[in-house]
């Protein structure tokens, strides 16, 4: 017997990389040092930091990946995979440097897989940072044929000074909502068991979303913040804190990025919650904390600012083709979010 026979291809693992070489490539900053295919990437540390400090964050895409496979279209779950991450490195100030991912499967395909990675080449570029490498699996028997899964981390650099942790942001602060492109890369569980149980199919186009399949709308891949974010930083716009809006939805991620002593109120209906949203809790009869607590509800990031800088960060930002919002502010408390209408 021989590696293949057991169910590995050694000759599609070289095909796959040579699919995925030029993409990754055309990631590099000037700091990349060699290329694919080491036992490791080398990355040399950007000049003009007095103390730089290293930020890492990881996260994978969750079950929305069954719905990618369900229907067999790939390329823009590498575009999530990059967003999970990058978005978080980004609420303490950070600008991401480099991504690696991980990709394991059944049964290698070198086309499936490249069609992720190629996502993921595109996300790396909305964000700025370098693709330095990845790893691939191929385990037969573990996983089904057809199937995969994702996961990735990224490193990013912030100046000590500059670190947003809390304890800029003061009571009366205003919070902004950046607008999400859709459910982005959480509670695709409760999604997939409202269409089970209803028995519906990825295929049908609901009322409410416009002509649109749930498949189109749901494999819309997640909104990247990074650009626009540190472009505003770099303009002078003044940022006390921010939020990812991920798992957990408002009510867990906001009060993370809090100093002692405060909570949030949000205003509901201040800013625009998506069609696809309206069909979950309609169809799945949800209540409205539940859906608080499980979707990012039409915000996929947030910002404190002062309140005498929120008209001018919600128009820079605008002008800069993120939809924006003023949702609330910062109030004395024990890190609640309270949501009211």
């Amino acid at each position: 017997m021989d590696y293949q026979e057991a169910g590995v291809d050694i000759q599609a693992g070289r095909s796959f990389v040579e699919k995925i070489r030029q993409g990754v490539a055309s990631t590099h900053r000037k700091e990349v040092l060699g290329g694919l295919g080491g036992f490791g990437g080398y990355f040399e540390l950007p000049q003009g930091y007095q103390n730089p400090v290293l930020v890492s964050g990881t996260d994978g895409v969750g079950t929305k990946l069954k719905i990618a496979q369900a229907l067999n279209q790939h390329h823009t779950i590498g575009i999530d995979l990059v967003a999970m991450c990058v978005n978080d490195v980004l609420t303490c100030g950070a600008e991401p440097l480099f991504f690696l991912d991980y990709l394991a499967t059944g049964k290698l395909n070198p086309q499936q897989l490249s069609d992720v990675v190629q996502g993921i080449v595109e996300g790396c570029r909305l964000s700025g940072c370098a693709l330095l490498g990845g790893e691939t699996a191929e385990m037969p028997g573990f996983y089904p044929v057809g199937t995969y899964d994702v996961a990735g981390f990224c490193v990013g650099i912030v100046e000590k000074s500059q670190i947003l942790d809390g304890s800029q942001i003061q009571i009366g602060d205003v919070v902004i909502g950046l607008a999400s492109s859709g459910v982005h890369s959480n509670g695709f569980s409760l999604v997939r068991k409202i269409v089970e149980v209803n028995g519906l199919d990825w295929s049908d186009r609901p009322d409410l979303l416009n002509g649109q399949t749930l498949g189109e709308v749901l494999l819309t891949p997640t909104q990247i913040y990074v650009q626009p974010i540190l472009n505003a930083l770099k303009s002078g716009i003044e940022i006390h804190g921010m939020a990812h809006i991920t798992g957990g939805g408002i009510p867990e991620n906001l009060p993370r990025c809090l100093g002692q002593g405060q909570s949030l109120e949000i205003i509901a209906n201040t800013w625009e919650i998506l069609p696809i949203f309206s069909w979950i809790a309609q169809t799945g009869q949800i209540n409205p904390t539940s859906m608080y607590e499980t979707f990012n509800m039409g915000l996929g990031f947030i910002v404190i600012v002062s309140a005498q800088k929120a008209e001018l960060t919600i128009n820079w930002l605008k002008n800069k083709g993120i939809s924006a919002y003023q949702i609330g502010q910062v109030i004395e408390g024990t890190g609640e979010v309270l949501i009211r209408s």
